[in-house]
């Protein structure tokens, strides 16, 4: 099959390279998917699981990417709730080979099923965007109706899942972004948005939860903004400040089959809308992974059209 292989830390995404690799085999409780679309999210190449398995060993050349959609090709020995031919998105393992490829074998719990009157990109935009979303909110923030969200970047991919079920749920949003990303945040259902280039953050006042995809000073200063009670949700790390008078939680998306059906029921009754950025076709996502310029957004590969 073709797939897109890293093998050097350090080169990033422009290490990728397009090749041939040996079709994968579905352990115990597996599928294997043919894949129809892909994601990727660049942050990728500097996890370890990228580079090593879960006993530390060097893994490489390994495919990344994550999010799929695509068709059950085969089974593995004790697969159940699935079946051969069945339409299917979900998140892969962290350390197993990923969904830039033709071909993917993933734990059949991880994945959910995908409606026909789904497109397979709109399937695989969703799942590292929505469960992030879903779960930082509702488990780890403990969204409630009434209360306030800042949401760090709400013009890119998670950030606009996260305002529209904040928003959904009742709450007041508040995106941030560049000055280009004003609108696009407030289309996704943001009620106010402040410019990080030339507006202060610290004039938002008091929040009950923030959602920071951001880190760094952006995500220490977000700590004094948390209300008593309230929570700093992060993505990327434990952050270097915590609230006063409330919690900091830092966590790693987890694959979620019921979860998955939530979003994609919304997806389905125009109450989410996903944020794709770019598509492109296997055979060019190199350059679609290593673009010139910003792109807003998920770029998607499909890996047949």
């Amino acid at each position: 099959m073709k797939a897109i292989v890293v093998t050097d830390e350090a080169a990033g995404t422009a290490g990728m390279t397009l090749m041939e690799r040996p079709d994968p085999e579905p352990a115990l409780n597996d599928v294997v998917v043919q894949v129809h679309a892909s994601g990727f999210v660049p942050t990728e190449l500097a996890w370890p699981s990228t580079w090593t398995d879960r006993l530390g060993r060097d893994r490489t050349p390994s495919i990344p990417g994550h999010e799929l959609a695509g068709v059950v090709s085969a089974l593995g020995y004790g697969t159940t709730g699935l079946s051969l031919g069945q339409r299917v998105f979900g998140l892969t393992d962290w350390t197993r080979d990923g969904t830039l490829a033709e071909y993917v074998a993933v734990e059949a719990r991880n994945l959910a099923p995908l409606p026909g009157d789904v497109d397979f990109a709109v399937g695989a935009s969703l799942p590292i965007s929505g469960l992030t979303a879903w779960q930082g909110l509702f488990e780890h923030g403990r969204l409630r109706t009434g209360q306030s969200v800042l949401v760090h970047g709400a013009a890119g991919a998670v950030g606009s899942m996260v305002t529209q079920l904040a928003r959904e749920f009742g709450a007041y949003v508040i995106g941030t972004g560049r000055a280009a990303d004003r609108q696009t945040a407030l289309d996704f259902g943001a009620h106010d948005f402040v410019d990080l280039g030339s507006e202060a953050l610290e004039d938002v006042g008091g929040v009950d939860l923030v959602f920071d995809v951001i880190g760094g000073d952006i995500g220490k200063r977000s700590a004094g903004l948390i209300r008593a009670g309230g929570t700093l949700v992060s993505v990327v790390g434990p952050s270097e400040a915590r609230p006063a008078d409330g919690l900091a939680i830092d966590f790693v998306v987890m694959p979620d089959r019921a979860q998955l059906d939530e979003i994609v029921q919304r997806v389905r009754g125009g109450r989410l809308r996903t944020n794709i950025g770019n598509v492109a076709d296997l055979d060019d996502a190199v350059a679609a992974l290593n673009p010139t310029k910003r792109i807003t957004g998920k770029t998607i590969i499909r890996a047949r059209s």
